[in-house]
């Protein structure tokens, strides 16, 4: 420590190095993760300049942004130009959003599964389809390309959401490996992206293991404002968007047209990327312009079978710029993201024959039978979402903040996911909690009223065995 005393100077954190053995920027970047995680570093903790933190330290002011740089990257700390680094609002929370309780008696609203009881209508389809004299020849590599048959699907597919294109599609194994091929082939670590506050966890996954940053965009009523996508372009230096423009995933918002348009023309003007996630969008009972259709020069968009048709079949249809084609196209070659040939053949043939349209209103009619009994428990609160919609966006009285009402439930035998898990950055999230509703009907009403139990608690709710 340096001669000059910080004792009485006031510092959110205060790492001790007196005791290491690995490099000291890997053990200040250790000891701030273990900080995080022990909670002793609450989310939206302002930590200290670095240079101060250097000098307290008595260390090379490159040592500790070498630390900063690796918690960034993991998606621990969030730097926000011009006003500092802090903890990121999800620092504590698990980002991957799949179910992981094996109790027989936890309710899952939390992950958004699909009903599975259309899955036998492709069952049926698929041993129809195992009688084909050529169905042998669907095991092969997977291609990137489908042939003319398998595009003009993709195209009839497209065009349920008001979406036509002249641009070959490209393949991919779900939406997900979609997303993470086009981060991988566009952007590159420390690059920075353009999300809402509160976004889909599977992008936040995929930026942090490939070391890209998200930035929260300023938003009015919901949507992303001209003013606020501007200024992050201009003083975050974002390079891309990611969106979800119909039943935004958590908060189930629909982004306006008139809005589409906007980010269609700053991204003409900047040269900004928009990676368009519609995979909700197939749910829409009339669906907007997607943004691809005013700006395809410099639009990604990706749509995906797994949440609208089963999600057994692990396809996406990616519709790319033409010059940027190329780079999108080698990467998921070399990451291996293609599709299986056989399930390719399937979705295909349920596309052209109509069984793929004819699931996706059994689908929408099951969703909307949910979400009658959901409005029927929980209607008196404050709770978003459209009836088509797989889940809603629960906002909570004063009392609980996100975490708690999790906590609570899932203590109660009802798994659901705060807000917290969606943050972006240091952006602070509204108390509030998203709810799959594809549960079975006599379990999601037994979860509907410990739910509602819970809300009219005073908030120190206790559970008998």
């Amino acid at each position: 420590m340096p001669v000059n005393s910080f004792e009485e100077y006031p510092m959110s954190w205060r790492p001790n190095i007196s005791n290491i053995s690995a490099p000291l920027y890997i053990a200040i970047a250790e000891q701030l993760e273990q900080d995080i995680k022990d909670g002793k570093l609450l989310p939206g903790t302002k930590l200290p300049p670095q240079r101060e933190l250097a000098d307290f330290l008595d260390v090379n002011l490159s040592t500790i942004t070498r630390a900063f740089k690796l918690c960034g990257q993991k998606g621990l700390i969030y730097a926000s130009i011009g006003s500092g680094t802090f903890v990121s609002s999800d620092a504590a929370t698990n980002k991957i959003l799949l179910p992981t309780s094996h109790s027989p008696h936890m309710i899952e609203m939390g992950s958004v599964l699909p009903d599975n009881y259309v899955n036998e209508d492709i069952t049926r389809y698929m041993k129809k389809m195992m009688n084909d004299s050529n169905f042998n020849k669907l095991f092969q590599y997977g291609r990137l390309e489908g042939n003319v048959w398998q595009n003009e699907a993709a195209l009839k597919l497209l065009e349920k959401v008001n979406f036509q294109t002249d641009q070959p599609i490209l393949l991919g194994a779900g939406g997900q490996n979609a997303i993470v091929g086009t981060l991988a082939a566009l952007f590159q670590a420390g690059d920075r992206i353009g999300t809402d506050p509160i976004t889909y966890a599977g992008i936040k996954t995929a930026a942090n293991m490939l070391g890209i940053q998200l930035v929260a965009i300023q938003q009015k009523d919901g949507e992303i404002t001209r003013e606020g996508l501007l200024y992050a372009c201009k003083n975050e230096h974002i390079k891309g968007l990611y969106v979800i423009p119909d039943f935004h995933n958590p908060t189930t918002h629909t982004m306006s047209l008139e809005t589409r348009r906007m980010i269609a023309e700053v991204a003409r003007d900047t040269g900004l990327i928009i990676i368009e996630d519609a995979i909700y969008s197939f749910l829409k009972e009339q669906p907007l312009a997607p943004i691809a259709s005013y700006a395809p020069e410099k639009v990604i968009y990706i749509a995906s079978l797994s949440k609208t048709i089963s999600p057994g079949l692990r396809l996406s249809y990616i519709v790319t710029p033409s010059a940027l084609r190329k780079r999108i196209m080698e990467t998921l070659y070399n990451i291996n993201i293609s599709i299986s040939p056989m399930m390719l053949e399937l979705a295909t043939r349920l596309i052209h024959d109509g069984v793929a349209e004819t699931i996706l209103e059994k689908h929408k009619l099951y969703a909307k039978q949910q979400n009658a009994l959901v409005n029927q428990y929980l209607g008196n609160y404050n709770i978003l979402g459209d009836d088509a919609c797989i889940f809603r966006w629960l906002i909570l009285p004063d009392k609980f903040t996100g975490v708690q009402f999790e906590l609570l439930a899932a203590k109660a035998g009802v798994q659901v996911y705060a807000a917290e898990r969606f943050a972006v950055g240091n952006a602070k999230p509204i108390n509030a909690v998203r709810l799959a509703i594809t549960a079975p009907e006599n379990q999601l009403e037994q979860a509907l009223i410990i739910l509602k139990d819970l809300l009219e608690s005073n908030g120190d709710y206790t559970f008998v065995d």
